[in-house]
This record gives C-alpha cells, structure tokens and sequence, in this order.
C-alpha cells in the first residue's frame, strides 16, 4: 500500500507543467521571452494568450499570476523589447573602436543577418505593433513612441559621432536623419518581411548612406 501524503501537504491538482523544470522565479521571464519571439513574428492582435501559453508550456493560472491582463502583457513586452534593443544599440553605437558610420554599418548587417537567421518571418515588435495601432489598446501609443524617440536619440548621438569625425557634412542635422532613419528602416523590415529577403534593407541602407555624402 502506497505511504500516504504528510497531513499538510499541499494538494496537487491535475498534470504538473511541461516546464515543471523550470524554476517558479524564471517562469515570468518565461513568458516575456516567448511572448516577444511570437509577437515579432505574427504581431498581437492575431496571437491569443493561449498561444503563447503553449508555446512556453505554462499553465494559464500562471500566467494570470503575473499579468492581470493581455493589455498588461503587452506593455510588458514593449519595455522588454525595448531594454534588449537599447542594449543592443548600444553595442554597435558606442564602439570606440569602430569608425561611428561604421557602427551603423554593423548595427545594419547585424539586423539583416537576425532576420535571416529566422527566415524573414520576425520582423520589430514595435514596427509590427505600429502597424496595427488602430485595433491596438490605446495605452500603446504612447509607449511605442517614446521607445522610437530614444532609438532615434541613440542614432542621433553616433551621427553626431560621425560628424564630428568628418564623415557626415557640417551642414546636417543628425537628429533630423535619425529620425528619418527610423522612419525609413522599419520600412524595410516590413518589405523585407513581405518578400523573405534581406534586398529592401540593402536598399535603403544604400539609400541612406548616399545621403550623407
């Protein structure tokens, strides 16, 4: 006959996670990490909760445990993205041992070779978001557009950079070209999305560069 369970044992109710492994601390990060991949990739008004939930093999309990809604989730993902993208940035724009226009070069190839890895089918959380802010929760906006103005500033700074050290004419404003950057660059990823190639962001960074000689 099998030992009984002690008197104050906590009950166990159904099949344990697919992640049981997977300590109760990460499974937040858990989440956030899946959430990302699957939002780059098809955005977030096609995707449900259930989805992702699969995909990181987390019950909905859990889920509801950390985020009250699919809103909250969300805005979670943006500041997220945010984060792992300005540290990104950062790692190509403040190089001192790079050339500045040589920094944006690599930050570029970078980008295009990350779409690559993944078959073209991820693209930018925040472009792929922008694009469906018309279905999207209002408290959005505002998010993703102060996540675009700091990218924008940090692009800024490295063209400042580059003008300093001769490679841009004197007569630019670097705030202005970043801004146009931006613009232009998600522009691409989406193109690049549509035709499962690296081509429309080869283009455009040609584009680019030719406007700074």
């Amino acid at each position: 006959m099998p030992a009984s369970a002690p008197p104050n044992a906590p009950r166990r109710r159904g099949r344990p996670p697919k992640n049981s492994a997977v300590p109760r601390e990460d499974t937040r990060a858990l989440l956030v990490r899946t959430g990302v991949a699957v939002l780059t990739e098809k955005g977030y008004s096609a995707v449900g909760i259930d989805e992702i939930l699969r995909q990181a093999a987390v019950p909905k309990g859990s889920f509801y445990h950390y985020f009250e809604s699919k809103e909250a989730f969300g805005q979670t993902l943006i500041a997220a993205y945010a984060g792992y993208f300005a540290r990104k940035l950062d790692r190509w724009f403040l190089d001192p041992a790079t050339p500045p226009l040589q920094r944006l070069r690599g930050f570029i190839a970078d980008a295009q070779a990350g779409m690559q890895r993944h078959g073209f089918q991820r693209g930018c959380l925040v472009g792929n978001l922008g694009q469906e802010m018309g279905t999207l929760p209002e408290s959005f906006r505002a998010q993703l557009e102060g996540v675009l103005l700091d990218w924008q500033a940090r692009t800024a700074a490295c063209l400042r950079a580059a003008q300093q050290a001769g490679e841009i004419a004197p007569q630019h404003d670097c705030a202005v070209l970043a801004q146009f950057f931006w613009i232009g660059w998600e522009g691409a990823v989406l193109r690049a999305k549509l035709q499962r190639c690296a081509a429309p962001l080869q283009v455009y960074a040609d584009g680019f560069f030719q406007l700074l000689r």
